[in-house]
């Protein structure tokens, strides 16, 4: 088990997510942003468009996803 936050992750806060393999981080991740989104919260929301802006180059989600799974890999278990 390993344990990134929501600000690890790209987001907006300090929730902490807990999962055995990154794919499962990160739909932990995705459920709360979805659930931020729905919520309207102003900072996940503003987090969400400085990503998207930054996505908009060729490959540019590949290398930051690839970036998010080496920081998980590199992580202690708890």
């Amino acid at each position: 088990m390993k344990k990134m936050t929501c600000n690890d992750l790209g987001g907006a806060c300090d929730l902490e997510f807990e999962a055995e393999t990154f794919e499962e981080m990160k739909q932990l991740s995705q459920q709360h942003g979805m659930e931020m989104f729905k919520k309207g919260d102003q900072p996940h929301l503003d987090a969400m468009n400085k990503m998207k802006s930054t996505m908009q180059a060729e490959g540019a989600f590949d290398r930051w996803l690839a970036e998010k799974k080496d920081k998980f890999d590199a992580l202690p278990e708890i």
